[in-house]
């Protein structure tokens, strides 16, 4: 799912293509994705482009009257620049918005159809879609010590909720963690002052490199490739790969179609954390640490 820094490219990238420019038309390909009925889609097309958000992890055009179009890309949606009145052949094209310049076309891979498109008759209604995370370049430590440790949850879960932080998700809180040298697992009521301030930082210096990162190459051109798996990542996506730190394997724990990865070395102690499947099915085998790990490999 893009996170704030992908969707903050995206909004780098719509902000000198369709800002100033008047919404031609809306051309829906799939019954499932208009989320409201009041304002419609007529009641949008012609109107020039005020504005745009970031509402969580959701991009916000703004039109003259006050009128906004709110898309949730979820898992697999994504946003493409074509020339204008672009064709929208195959399954995967979900709607088209028209520009005299080109056309932004919203396209959802495989086929569940979960990406969603909402329109507000103003600023605020659009506002009450957010699902209320505080935003951490707006917060301090202690706000965001509070909002993270109103449950005690573990790390992993309590930065991807975006009822407690907007706009992190599986792969960014990875990386958070890996620069936090703190255990995706490790609970928030028990993390000591000096782990609330390195995750603290931490989360603001991963998000804002990457957010300069990707903001700038989409200056350069549009974002036609938003992955969770972006070169120069140090864990997200390296299950087996050397740290780039200390060298340790990358380790990861697996639950339904996501995964966590870290560093046992830097993060755990060297100790390896149980993944569901597979110490179900080892049991009393399931290596403990990294040298029982690399023992069970060698048999």
């Amino acid at each position: 799912m893009p996170e704030l820094p992908d969707i903050a490219a995206y909004i780098t990238a719509l902000e000198s293509r369709i800002l100033g420019q008047p919404l031609k038309q809306v051309r829906l390909c799939s019954a499932f994705l208009l989320r409201t009925t009041r304002p419609s889609v007529a009641d949008v097309e012609g109107r020039v482009v005020r504005g745009l958000r970031r509402i969580g992890k959701r991009i916000a055009i703004g039109t003259e009257g006050d009128l906004w179009l709110v898309l949730h890309l979820m898992i697999a949606g994504r946003l493409h620049w074509r020339p204008p009145g672009a064709k929208l052949a195959g399954r995967q094209n979900l709607a088209a918005f028209d520009f005299p310049n080109g056309s932004l076309v919203l396209t959802e891979a495989g086929t569940k159809r979960r990406a969603s498109l909402h329109i507000f008759s103003d600023e605020e209604s659009a506002r009450s879609i957010d699902p209320g995370g505080i935003e951490v370049f707006e917060s301090d430590l202690a706000a965001f010590r509070a909002a993270l440790t109103a449950e005690n949850r573990t790390l992993k879960r309590a930065l991807t909720d975006p009822r407690l932080v907007s706009g992190i998700g599986n792969a960014y809180s990875d990386e958070i963690l890996y620069e936090a040298r703190l255990s995706p697992v490790a609970l928030t009521h028990r993390l000591s002052a000096d782990d609330w301030e390195r995750l603290f930082s931490a989360t603001r210096q991963t998000l804002e490199a990457w957010m300069d990162r990707l903001c700038s190459e989409a200056k350069a051109a549009f974002p036609e490739k938003v992955t969770a798996f972006r070169e120069g990542m140090a864990v997200h996506g390296r299950y087996g790969k050397p740290c780039p730190r200390c060298g340790a394997k990358i380790q990861r724990i697996r639950y339904a179609d996501n995964e966590t990865n870290y560093c046992p070395r830097c993060q755990t102690g060297g100790k390896l954390l149980a993944d569901r499947s597979l110490s179900r099915l080892l049991r009393e085998d399931w290596p403990r640490t990294l040298e029982e790990l690399e023992a069970l490999k060698r048999r």
